[in-house]
């Protein structure tokens, strides 16, 4: 009697290990998502330096902030672009990033605001900027409207209200 070994997986073991792959890589796949959305933000935030100079500087010679992109010195709105930035827009000193271009599905069309925070009669100290609903370090008065629509899941820790 010859007995032969047959060595391998069975088609119902393979079946079973392509279940659990397919189960994990549908739990793991919207965490990606999110991830890659949060990292486009991270990136599309740097865009808003470009404007934070000019309004501290306002701030520091005359007391005021910029009421618009042209009293900021900067162009228009729709001229201050990036891959993920359509529009970089002053109003009353506050920042607001609009997404487009490039950005995911997800952020596209929102806005994600940026607001002065300063001490009104402490011109020297600088501005500290704060990131959608965050709330400025205290004894500071935030400046500007929070026209941020960006689902909260996506924004950064320090853009996130406190608790």
């Amino acid at each position: 009697m010859n007995r032969v070994a047959h060595r391998g997986f069975t088609l119902i073991e393979l079946m079973m290990v392509l279940a659990v792959v397919a189960i994990l890589a549908m739990i793991a796949m919207p965490n990606l998502q999110d991830r890659m959305v949060r990292d486009q933000i991270v990136e599309a935030v740097k865009l808003a330096d470009v404007a934070k100079e000019p309004i501290a500087f306002a701030w520091k010679l005359t007391r005021s902030l910029p009421a618009d992109n042209t009293a900021a010195g900067l162009p228009a709105p729709d001229r201050v672009v990036s891959n993920l930035v359509s529009a970089v827009t002053v109003e009353n000193g506050a920042i607001h990033l609009t997404f487009g271009n490039r950005a995911s599905v997800a952020l596209r069309g929102k806005i994600l605001s940026f607001r002065p925070a300063v001490i009104d009669d402490a011109q020297v100290v600088p501005v500290a900027w704060v990131c959608a609903s965050a709330s400025a370090p205290p004894p500071m008065t935030i400046h500007g409207s929070n026209r941020t629509d960006v689902p909260a899941r996506y924004l950064p820790l320090n853009c996130r209200a406190s608790p």
